[in-house]
């Protein structure tokens, strides 16, 4: 863990002494006294307990220590000024675009808080969002249309050229229109979803093997009368309607459950967990508005995980 004694001007002051290879040249090229540079390395060899140079008549140089400091303090001041200058780039570039991916649900939770977040240091950059199912998203990253993606991880063999950073946990869940049949119902049997029409995620997606996987599980065959849709409006639309029973990220309901408009079916969703997170090109560094859209998201998603 890093010192909270060592300042940035330590570094700066022991980098130019070596760099001049005296402290009263460092001192000029840093435009401070000889005595100030002389405290900066004092306080730094203190800090260390270490002699960072060794002097004589001829001179300072460094010590075997020191030679091993250089390094990593060169790496640590040169990574604060790409910061700076970053930042200071994406300030100036206020009105560039960034191109993000997400999941339906996703874009229902996590993205409009973050970009609300976002604009407040970049009110002029412009946001695209593009929406559908993981491999239609993932593919777009892959051939650079996106920035970055948002979405649930996937096999390895999928993310080939990709890196995933897990932001939270989200569960799949059943819900049904309040008032519905299966609402209070004492006690609860899963397998009465039978009777009823059922709204499903698209085959092929991840999510639609996650709910497979947990009604073969439970012994409950579909039934015939049914659709497939990773559309957050749709099926919204679709569960308020009629009695369908509606399978889908719990991100994307929550606000109709909470507004008393849907109601969940008391299951245990711990089999229907999905990690969701950011994908990225491993080839290709974010830009700095990206970055900063990346480290608002992840200021969110630490939100979401206290929320539970």
């Amino acid at each position: 863990m890093l010192d909270p004694r060592i300042k940035f001007r330590h570094l700066q002051c022991f980098l130019e002494i070596a760099r001049q290879g005296g402290i009263s040249r460092a001192a000029d090229a840093l435009a401070i006294t000889q005595p100030a540079a002389s405290k900066a390395l004092r306080e730094l060899e203190d800090i260390l307990a270490i002699r960072l140079f060794e002097r004589s008549r001829k001179g300072i140089r460094l010590t075997r220590f020191g030679e091993v400091f250089l390094r990593h303090a060169s790496a640590s001041v040169m990574a604060i000024r790409e910061g700076m200058e970053s930042v200071a780039a994406a300030r100036d570039r206020g009105g560039g675009v960034v191109t993000v991916g997400v999941l339906p649900n996703v874009g229902a939770r996590l993205m409009p808080r973050a970009l609300r977040l976002f604009k407040t240091s970049a009110l002029e950059t412009i946001v695209r969002v593009t929406t559908g199912s993981n491999a239609q998203l993932l593919d777009d990253l892959k051939r650079g249309g996106l920035d970055f993606v948002v979405a649930r991880l996937v096999d390895p063999a999928e993310m080939i050229g990709l890196s995933f950073e897990h932001l939270y946990s989200e569960p799949l869940t059943l819900v049904v229109r309040m008032g519905h049949p299966l609402c209070g119902r004492t006690p609860f049997d899963l397998t009465a979803i039978e009777r009823y029409p059922i709204s499903l995620p698209l085959a092929g997606t991840v999510i639609r093997g996650d709910i497979d996987r947990f009604l073969i599980a439970n012994g409950i065959r579909l039934p015939p009368d049914r659709v497939e849709t990773i559309s957050i409006t749709f099926g919204r639309a679709h569960v308020l309607s009629g009695d369908a029973v509606w399978a889908v990220p719990r991100g994307g309901v929550m606000g109709d459950i909470a507004a008393g408009l849907l109601a969940e079916l008391p299951i245990d969703r711990t089999p229907l967990e999905g990690s969701i997170g950011l994908a990225m090109r491993s080839d290709m560094p974010p830009s700095p508005l990206v970055a900063m859209l990346i480290s608002t998201i992840r200021e969110v998603a630490g939100e979401i995980r206290e929320e539970g």
